[in-house]
């Protein structure tokens, strides 16, 4: 059972990321309108062959998210999902547009993030909690609320920080491995001039010399909030023909979510990215050995290396000496994160992980310009939400 690789990925379409944005703010509405425009005349397709609509949360309404998108976008969708699991929700929904599309229910899909700012609210609402807390819930009745935040286990920072903690006690920690992850990607960042650190390489040093924000986290070794946007067009086989871009198929995925809080984690260092990324090789018949390229979600370098461990690219405990011994630079023998990563190129928010989706096929396709490897057929892309808490991973195929 799984997908059969019918489903491909035939037009992409992101904004440049900016940390001080100073062009006109738009409604979420109007920018995955426009997302989709960019990423349909992409893929030369046309607005009628949209049918599926997969998208997160928007800020205009708190429920019934496709409807009101399809409405304003003037669509009729045979399939539309609204996906919550943070930053691994743009590779859920790819994986989700490519099962309804072999399942028949639709033809095509768009799969978007919009992150720039909107207009300011007049009428500003209360403070969101879950936003001021990270992934973590103030809500009455939520465990976090009682066990966690009275005793400053909050947001992201704290809890992989705790996980780098863990990692350190079974495993030993070389703070320089760590660092040189931050590094290789802030050198992918330099091919990208939509990097919002573009223009700005950094060595092992700076990682270290960088202020530490949570033990062992260095401010380097955390991602940079951005504004930007991606959206991607998930097509079948008969569209992707007509595609004028070499079709991505999605071969394999797969998904995994455990708990919310590292509180509740069994074992912080074993993460769900291993069951995802072994289901995805599975389904799409491969080994870590068949990848060409590796896009991993990275909110923080002990993301990237878990993610390394667990998806069988080397041993439980092995990440820093395989760190240490590739290139992981667009140039190197295992790139990684090849348009620099949210750690060199920015976090728009959601959209950051479709930044991984997005590399991922450009280079499938061919079409990442001076970051392009020589020869890229095969990608294995993951997502993380929460703290290490849900994550999904996807093969990405070209034809």
């Amino acid at each position: 059972m799984g997908l059969k690789g019918e489903a491909a990925i035939v037009g992409v379409a992101d904004y440049k990321n900016e940390r001080k944005y100073t062009g006109p703010r738009a409604f979420f509405l109007e920018q995955f309108a426009d997302l989709t425009r960019l990423a349909l005349a992409d893929a030369g397709l046309k607005k009628e062959d949209l049918d599926g609509i997969c998208c997160t949360s928007i800020r205009e309404s708190s429920m019934f998210a496709p409807a009101t998108l399809a409405e304003y976008m003037g669509l009729h969708c045979n399939f539309a999902e609204c996906v919550d699991l943070g930053g691994a929700s743009p590779v859920s929904m790819i994986w989700r547009a490519a099962a309804a599309i072999e399942l028949g229910i639709c033809q095509a899909v768009v799969c978007g993030a919009p992150a720039r700012p909107m207009p300011s609210n007049p009428n500003p609402p209360p403070r969101d909690d879950i936003r001021f807390f990270g992934s973590t819930s103030g809500n009455w009745g939520s465990p976090q609320a009682e066990f966690d935040i009275p005793y400053g286990n909050v947001a992201q920072n704290s809890g992989y920080a705790l996980i780098a903690q863990r990692y350190a006690s079974q495993y030993g920690y070389d703070e320089r491995a760590l660092a040189k992850i931050a590094a290789d990607q802030r050198t992918n960042a330099q091919s990208n001039p939509d990097a919002a650190f573009y223009g700005q390489p950094i060595t092992v040093d700076d990682v270290l010399s960088s202020p530490m924000i949570a033990d062992p986290l260095h401010l380097l070794e955390i991602v940079m909030p951005v504004a930007g946007g991606s959206a991607v067009i998930v097509a079948n086989k008969d569209l992707a023909m007509r595609s004028k871009n070499r079709p991505v198929y999605v071969t394999g995925f797969g998904e995994r979510l455990t708990t919310k809080s590292t509180t509740y984690q069994e074992d912080m260092t074993q993460t769900p990215v291993g069951p995802a990324a072994k289901s995805a090789f599975s389904m799409a018949g491969k080994h870590p050995g068949d990848v060409d390229v590796v896009e991993p979600y990275d909110c923080y370098t002990i993301t990237v290396l878990l993610t390394l461990e667990d998806s069988g690219f080397c041993g439980k405990g092995e990440g820093p000496e395989f760190v240490n011994e590739h290139d992981l630079t667009y140039k190197g023998d295992f790139p990684v994160n090849t348009h620099g990563g949210q750690l060199g190129a920015g976090q728009a928010g959601l959209a950051g992980g479709m930044s991984q989706v997005i590399e991922g096929t450009r280079q499938v396709m061919g079409r990442a310009d001076e970051r392009q490897l020589a020869r890229c057929d095969t990608a294995l892309v993951t997502g993380t939400g929460g703290i290490m808490s849900e994550q999904s991973a996807v093969i990405l195929e070209g034809a």
